[in-house]
This record gives C-alpha cells, structure tokens and sequence, in this order.
C-alpha cells in the first residue's frame, strides 16, 4: 500500500495513491484520521480498514497535489558514513558504530519542492537516502525483531551546507535549514518491503546519474540501526529514520559539484518512489 498526503480544496488528507494512478482521498471515503501520522499510530487496525476503503472506493481522486507524507515526527535520526561505497569515495573506513545526528521538522518538505539555497553557504550538497518509518513504540529490540516494527519507507534526499559541516565539527546546523529534507512521494507499507537490503538507489543531477548503488552496501543495515537506535532511546510511531546515502556526493567528486539555482534532483529507490526537488536561490 502506497499512502500519501494530498491537498483537496486547500487541505491536506491521508490518501492511498493507486498503481494504476490517481489515488483514493481516505477522508472523503470516510475515515477519520487527518494525516499519516494518525494512521500509523492506530496500526493495523487503520491499515485494514484502508484496504476496505480502497476495494469499495466508488471514486479516485486525480490530479491532486502530493504533500510531504510526515509532518510532525517526534524524531528525525540521520545515519553517517552509512554505504562502504561511500566511505570509500571519501578515503574513510567504514565505521564501528552507526554515526548518528539530527534534523528537526523544518527540515521536512514534500515531493516536487522548491529549496531555498542559504545565503550563508555555498556548497550546499545532496544525498540520497532510504528513510524508514517506525510503526509503534518501543525499545531494547533485537536485530531479529526490529523490521516487526518498521511501518513503512519513503524516499528522502539529505540536503547539507558542507562548508557549515566542515567548519563546526558537528552536523546539525549544516543538515537541518529549512526544507533540507525532501520526503516522499509516498511511505510504502513494510508488507510491500520484506527485504529493504536489496533496493537500487539512484540520484540524478538535471537528468545526470550522480548516485548509483544498492542498499545492500549500508553498513548497518536498517534491523541493526533499529535495534541499536532502541537501545538507548524509546522509538516512536512516526518517527522517521534516514539510513546514510550511497557514493556519488558532489563533495566527493573532481571536480566537486555543489547545487545552484535551476538544478533539478531526483532521488528513485527501487519499489519505493521518484522524489524531485528543484533548487532556488533566496
């Protein structure tokens, strides 16, 4: 199942998008919930009560605008240094531990988004990235129970200001302006993901392949972040996972490629989605 948020008349509602194409408008079918994050937290129960709704749905809504599929997670927790393909473009090992930072909800904008560019730095940068939603509370989980708590996945592109990243030795600033992280188009559902270690992930720059790779070079893969992630935090519904990008980053290319006005992103995951983003100046 493919859930998105789309605006209807100027507001925002859960939908399903359908293969076929167009989408069902959950509201309008009669449901209760007003956004994604409701839905995860309900489970299962609101999953399959959305099935119903799809089967015996009497119209499908085209046309419609896609929004970003989260709005308010609780966390954003961002992986480092995450693809051994990357690590090598940079001359690094990989690492022993899962390299963890942060972005806030600022940072979360839709599919086909307009980015501002800073006016404070002028290398800002892309990386895609498998973001995963966790579907319920919990902690203390085993490497062997964590994708029981997966939800779903969604396309994310982890927008950085490298020269902020370099010049502080911390990362946050340079991650999370505002819009520095596209989401979408849609949260796949896990059922539709029983394996998320062999997805191909592709970014292209003005329709030029810059990432190519698979996720089966994360160096942690997404069970092992979770459990660990649970080890010493309580993860909850909606809360959102970004999972490191692949090699092909414009820091790491000769020359290096930094984003400019006009430039157009698109970030595929294979069974997941196309994310675009154009990037604008201020």
């Amino acid at each position: 199942m493919k859930l998105a948020m789309i605006e209807v008349s100027g507001q925002a509602r859960p939908a399903v998008v359908l293969d076929g194409g167009g989408c069902v408008d959950l509201v309008a079918g009669g449901g209760g919930w007003k956004d994604i994050e409701e839905i995860i937290e309900q489970g299962p129960e609101a999953l399959s009560l959305i099935e119903g709704m799809v089967k015996n749905a009497s119209a499908v809504v085209t046309g419609a605008r896609l929004l970003a599929p989260l709005s308010r997670p609780e966390k954003i927790m961002c992986i480092g240094k995450n693809y051994a393909d990357h690590c090598r473009e940079m001359g690094s090992p990989p690492p022993e531990r899962p390299v963890l930072f942060a972005k806030y909800r600022n940072a979360i904008t839709g599919p086909d988004a307009e980015v501002e560019l800073p006016e404070e730095s002028s290398q800002v940068d892309y990386e895609a990235e498998l973001a995963v939603v966790i579907g319920r509370r919990c902690k203390h989980l085993t490497p062997q129970e964590a994708l029981s708590v997966v939800f779903g996945y969604s396309c994310a592109n982890d927008l950085t200001m490298r020269d902020a990243q370099a010049a502080e030795g911390q990362w946050v600033r340079a991650k999370t302006p505002d819009f520095f992280c596209p989401l979408g188009p849609v949260i796949v559902t896990a059922d539709e993901i029983p394996d998320p270690q062999n997805l191909k992930i592709t970014l292209t720059l003005n329709g030029e392949l810059m990432q190519d790779s698979n996720t089966v070079e994360m160096v942690f893969g997404v069970a092992e972040l979770v459990s660990r992630l649970s080890a010493s935090m309580t993860l909850e519904p909606g809360d959102l996972l970004l999972t490191g990008t692949p090699h092909g980053v414009g820091m790491g290319r000769d020359p290096q490629v930094f984003l400019k006005q006009g430039d157009i992103l698109c970030v595929e995951i294979e069974r997941v989605g196309e994310l675009r983003t154009r990037i604008v100046e201020r």
